[in-house]
């Protein structure tokens, strides 16, 4: 067997050792392997998860054979768990695998503390009421949830967990932790060795530009009372300033410096995201709080004091044009000023453990540097229940998404008729609907022969009523979209699955490392014209 190391070589490189580590330790349960369930599931067990539980009462059908990839001939009347589970140990002999022949609904209703043994329960095809009731087992229980459905050409996601925290949320676009506009004096003293006018052209052209941004910004503040630029003239001006220090044209250090001349120009201070962690109530620690919030309510009182209004330094440059020596100094003064805050964010957490009689070093130093090194890019995720959506949807977002004023009305294009925008929130609606005609006359919309006209009939009026149920009494659905439902028959395209599977497995590994910030809202994948939609109600 291969080593972990090469084995998971590439993912090690997105999510770390520290990601690795979680996802070997997550125990996840799988209901229902269908395709969408056996996409998702293949997915992790290729990740390396540490065990997984596959719970499923059916047996495998010839039909099954057409969408499924982890059964074959061989499989038919074996039962579905049996052989799902053995394919998926197939892919990756280090995940424990086992399986349950039981009815995910069943189990649902008769034990529902069987799943407060896991790390994380994913729960495919489950109709509304099922969903419901399996919600509030796990939010008793503190564990996470994430529902996933495929229904002909359409998918949905969505997470469920009171609370999901993320220290290394990793966003795409951030801007660097440079402090231009706000050096310690320690970086200043550095910057003022430095000498701008020097007449030796390889050292002038080799000199960094943070150095020369922090020079040239503090030549502005003493000529602008103490004020950096502001408006856009004085952002010119400012350029113009650098521009004007140049000896050459080809002197890239200053080019970068021009280029980089809008993070002097950045608000000092913490971010709005930020503020609002640190101003949450969670802040009010005790003795049953999370690592995470004793290290917030440290950083809090670290801005406050120390920081001066800012976090602790990551302690990271970029590359940038310059000499290795003043390249690698300049390294130096941003590590030590990182590690000096790391300390001081050590301390200020031990004593916080200390105070609400926790031992002081219960957090691991490796956890305080990871934060402190984090701590503009926190996230807090929090969700509601299914069943307040289901119940109670956020009218205004509910009635934005099913507006049809500019494109609610089907249109010719180019002698093709082309879907309305509010596709997304029509489908939510529709598969809501579908489970109400479920319940009412015990089979999905357009899941048989010869009915379909009137499955048609029946799933409008159903879908007009829960509407009215949900205060949208003037919206209206379109009538290609519910012959779109009702032609779906309840059924369950491998590509689609596979999709859906993919987009469940990516949320699963968000949330098990918790690094990258998962999506806070209901997804939905329209396979009618490839589009999703992430609907906030």
């Amino acid at each position: 067997m291969a080593e972990p190391k090469v084995k998971y070589d590439r993912q090690l490189r997105i999510w770390g050792e520290q990601g690795q580590a979680a996802l070997e330790k997550a125990s996840i349960c799988l209901l229902n392997c269908g395709p969408t369930g056996s996409e998702t599931l293949k997915n992790l067990v290729l990740g390396g998860v540490g065990s997984i539980t596959v719970v499923d009462g059916f047996k495998v059908e010839v039909g099954d054979l057409g969408n499924n990839f982890m059964v074959d001939e061989s499989s038919v009347g074996e039962s579905k768990a049996k052989c799902v589970c053995a394919f998926l140990q197939e892919l990756n002999d280090a995940v424990k695998a086992k399986f349950i022949e039981d009815c995910p609904e069943e189990l649902i209703e008769t034990n529902p503390s069987f799943f407060s043994q896991f790390t994380l329960v994913i729960a495919t095809q489950l109709v509304a009421d099922s969903m419901v009731k399996l919600d509030r087992i796990c939010r008793e229980a503190n564990i996470i949830l994430i529902f996933a459905r495929s229904y002909g050409l359409m998918g949905f996601v969505r997470i469920s967990v009171k609370e999901h925290t993320v220290i290394e949320s990793k966003p795409d676009h951030f801007l660097d932790d440079l402090r231009l506009n706000n050096p310690w004096p320690e970086l200043t003293r550095f910057t003022e060795t430095i000498d701008l006018n020097t007449t030796d052209a390889v050292v002038h052209k080799h000199t960094p530009y943070i150095i020369i941004l922090v020079k040239i910004a503090e030549e502005w503040a003493n000529t602008h009372g103490g004020n950096l630029p502001s408006t856009r003239e004085e952002k010119r001006q400012f350029k113009d300033l650098i521009k004007s220090k140049m000896i050459t044209i080809d002197e890239e250090n200053y080019k970068e410096a021009m280029e980089a001349s809008f993070k002097v120009f950045s608000p000092r201070g913490i971010g709005a995201n930020l503020q609002k962690i640190i101003d949450d109530g969670g802040t009010e620690i005790d003795s049953n709080s999370s690592d995470f919030w004793v290290m917030v309510a440290a950083l809090k009182e670290f801005i406050a004091n120390e920081g001066g209004g800012e976090t602790p330094l990551e302690g990271s440059i970029p590359d940038m044009t310059s000499s290795t020596e003043l390249y690698v100094n300049l390294q130096k003064n941003y590590q030590a000023k990182a590690e000096a805050d790391f300390l001081v964010m050590e301390r200020r957490i031990g004593n916080l453990l200390k105070k609400i009689g926790r031992d002081p070093a219960s957090i691991s130093k490796t956890n305080i540097k990871s934060f402190s090194k984090n701590a503009r890019k926190l996230a807090v995720c929090r969700y509601r229940l299914i069943e307040e959506e289901f119940n109670s949807p956020v009218q205004p977002e509910l009635q934005k998404y099913l507006m049809d004023e500019d494109h609610g009305t089907l249109q010719e294009a180019n002698s093709l008729k082309v879907l309305p925008e509010n596709t997304a929130a029509g489908l939510y609606i529709l598969l809501r609907a579908a489970d109400r005609f479920a319940v009412n006359y015990n089979k999905f919309p357009g899941q048989f022969d010869g009915v379909m006209d009137e499955d048609i009939s029946r799933l409008k009026t159903t879908a007009v009523g829960l509407l009215n149920d949900l205060g949208c009494n003037s919206s209206a659905l379109s009538e290609d979209l519910i012959n779109e439902m009702c032609r779906y028959g309840a059924s369950e395209l491998h590509a689609v699955a596979a999709f859906v599977g993919g987009v469940a497995s990516q949320e699963v590994i968000k949330l098990i490392t918790r690094q990258f910030i998962p999506m806070s809202g209901t997804f939905i994948f329209n396979g009618i014209d490839n589009k999703s939609q992430l609907l906030l109600l």
